[in-house]
């Protein structure tokens, strides 16, 4: 299940990022007094009285002109707010209440999500300093004095947004259910493919990229099983708030992906590979997520006997970090190879998630180590003592051996590569526990 999402969102050098570094405990966001700086989407995974939830740090307004800093603003918090369960809204006690925390505050009251206002860079421990009380004209509640750089404070604001986050659902026995995030740049046919898939007009479809904005369920079923597919929004709406939608893209993005089973990672034909594609995949691929290639709108390519190996050929080189995700050819405008794709998503759903026994896996590694012997550093040679599988979904397995250093990424591939082969493990990344005797993990 996908993580609640609190948004950390206010004007410049109010201390936004001080505070995400703060309450996640590590230095993740950059720090620095130019306004500006936190240009990216920045998120990490906090936890609070055993409730996890994504914590996104935003950017503040770039003050180029009065016209510029109004629009930025209203598309940077309304991104927050769409993203957002819970928002802190930062505020800084030393310049005290000013115009643009009300228009911020204006537009977080309209969104009806809950808000918290946390007033920073109250470092003295006590009593609050007299401007504190300013806070309360932004008509949000009672403020919560925090200062970011030394900690107070932090335990408290964090109580607001546990009380606040939205109950934990309850674990659902989904059977055979898979979950498949449909992932992609604009424009690759996303809610087409969803739309030809349930048979109804469930997500809107137009040429304008940034037309999906949330990520959108659909629950199907077939001879294949019981699928629910999530359409998920494109990356820019237009060009003049590129940025600010980039911004958190991936997040929504990273969302889809963290609640699914499976990634189908759409391409459109006509265009190719591109960057951006890459790092779609990238995002599934770092999850440890089922993933399927799928190149759509086949039926728009002029094409003859060569053109899909040709083709297949092309992306294998432009996917090589994950060579092991299946590439299909669908067209959602005309249904084929549809019934093929579900085929797929069945069979790498069941290799993301098998289980392999000790001594079978243990058979596999001394006929790899028999074939080609591992490596050697000035006379010492490593020795896998036995390997075992820690957890599935991705398939991860702990090596016990006598140097991590020894280890080397190319013999790493090459037991994955047994692995795969022998257990026919298609459609998954495969991870790597290094363990030394007597010593933690590599």
């Amino acid at each position: 299940m996908s993580k609640p999402v609190v948004a950390v969102v206010g004007r410049p050098n109010v201390g936004k990022s001080t505070l995400f570094n703060k309450l996640i405990g590590q230095r993740l966001s950059i720090v620095d007094d130019t306004p500006g700086v936190t240009r990216d989407r920045i998120y990490g995974e906090c936890e609070w009285k055993n409730r996890k939830f994504s914590l996104v740090d935003t950017g503040g307004i770039e003050p180029d002109s009065s016209d510029v800093i109004l629009s930025q603003m209203r598309v940077q918090a309304q991104l927050a707010i769409d993203a957002a369960d819970v928002i802190i809204l930062v505020t800084d006690v030393r310049t005290g209440l000013v115009a643009t925390d009300a228009d911020i505050a204006a537009m977080l009251l309209k969104s009806g999500r809950p808000v918290l206002v946390c007033v920073n860079k109250c470092d003295s421990v006590g009593e609050p300093p007299a401007d504190f009380y300013e806070f309360y004209n932004l008509g949000l509640g009672d403020p919560i004095q925090v200062s970011s750089v030394h900690g107070h404070g932090t335990g408290d604001l964090l109580d607001a947004v546990v009380d606040l986050l939205p109950p934990e659902p309850e674990e659902e026995d989904d059977g055979e259910t898979i979950r498949v995030a449909i992932i992609g740049k604009p424009n690759v046919g996303k809610s087409s493919l969803v739309n030809r898939i349930s048979g109804e007009n469930r997500c809107i479809v137009s040429d304008i990229a940034g037309t999906t904005r949330d990520a959108i369920d659909t629950e199907i079923e077939n001879e294949y099983g019981r699928f629910v597919l999530i359409d998920t929004a494109g990356l820019r709406r237009k060009k003049k708030v590129e940025d600010a939608i980039e911004k958190y893209s991936n997040l929504r993005a990273q969302m889809a992906i963290e609640r699914a089973d499976v990634c189908a990672i759409l391409i459109d034909a006509e265009v190719g590979f591109t960057d951006q594609d890459s790092k779609v995949a990238g995002l599934a691929h770092e999850a440890g997520k089922a993933c399927v290639i799928v190149v759509n709108k086949w039926d728009a390519v002029e094409k003859d006997q060569n053109t899909m190996a040709e083709y297949r050929k092309k992306l294998e080189k432009d996917f090589s970090f994950m060579s092991y995700a299946p590439i299909i050819f669908i067209s959602a405008k005309t249904g084929q190879r549809i019934d093929r794709l579900f085929e797929l998503i069945k069979h790498v759903a069941n290799s993301n998630s098998m289980r392999i026994a000790t001594g079978m896996i243990n058979d596999v590694l001394a006929q790899a180590v028999a074939r080609v012997q591992p490596p050697t550093d000035k006379g010492k040679r490593l020795k896998i003592y036995y390997m075992t599988q820690a957890s599935t979904r991705p398939p991860t397995f702990v090596c016990f051996v006598n140097s991590a250093e020894l280890f080397h990424f190319s013999y790493q591939r090459y037991l994955e590569n047994r692995i795969r082969e022998t257990f026919g493990l298609e459609g998954t990344p495969i991870r790597f526990i290094i363990r030394e005797r007597g010593e933690k993990d590599k």
